[in-house]
């Protein structure tokens, strides 16, 4: 696929076949990703990719201590609630997913197994976890740069026929995420990949978000026209 291809045609896939997705194919996306751009070449994102049973073993938990009420303990900043237009894009986006999956807004079980979706990373067959040097937490640069690797991350994935969709729920519980994830504690866990081959009967994988436009978003300054 061409670039415009791939970045305008990805959407966030939350529901996904079982089948497995060969190591090979993650290390090559990897690799593609990394050349996203770095302050100061400073590369400092962590990936830990995970399947099977420690994956089986990471949804396990975060579901049991979310459905006993454990308050989350996610390690990377999380800010104040969205308020605004940024709430109404998060309200607007959610009301099209829960639409395409047929939830009603009384449906309080249905909405109660889409959330928890969410911790078991959509039931993806792939996790992968972002994480950070410890060394650099607290610079503006270092969340720049993982983002960044993020977004090469999963448009890498989509060019190859692979869906992904960039979530917290997954690593909320973060003593569960280090545990069965091996993350060793010079590292801060940051956010979560789920990943997998797209299910095109899943009505969710449908859903494309709306963007405001260019001029809402930018300002021009010096031009002629």
């Amino acid at each position: 696929m061409q670039y415009d291809e791939v970045v305008k045609g990805r959407r966030s896939i939350r529901g996904y076949k079982p089948d497995p997705v060969p190591k090979a194919l993650i290390r090559e996306i990897l690799e593609v990703a990394m050349r996203a751009p770095s302050s100061m070449n400073t590369q400092p994102w962590n990936f830990h990719v995970i399947t099977g049973e420690p994956l089986d073993r990471i949804r396990a938990g975060n579901t049991e201590r979310n459905l006993a009420g454990v308050p989350h303990s996610r390690e990377f900043r999380i800010g104040q609630p969205f308020a605004g237009p940024h709430r109404e894009r998060q309200v607007e986006v959610a009301k099209q997913l829960f639409g395409a999956m047929g939830i009603a807004r009384e449906d309080k079980e249905g909405r109660q197994d889409w959330v928890l979706r969410g911790f078991r990373q959509f039931d993806a067959p792939v996790c992968v976890i972002i994480t950070y040097d410890r060394v650099l937490d607290g610079s503006d640069d270092t969340p720049f740069d993982c983002g960044a690797v993020t977004n090469a991350l999963v448009n890498a994935a989509w060019s190859r026929g692979l869906g992904a969709v960039i979530n917290s729920q997954g690593i909320m519980q973060s003593p569960v995420v280090r545990e069965h994830a091996n993350i060793p504690d010079d590292q801060v866990i940051m956010k979560a990949i789920a990943l997998g081959w797209p299910d095109d009967s899943f009505p969710a994988n449908a859903v494309v978000s709306n963007r405001k436009s260019v001029d809402e978003a930018a300002t021009f300054l010096g031009f002629d026209d």
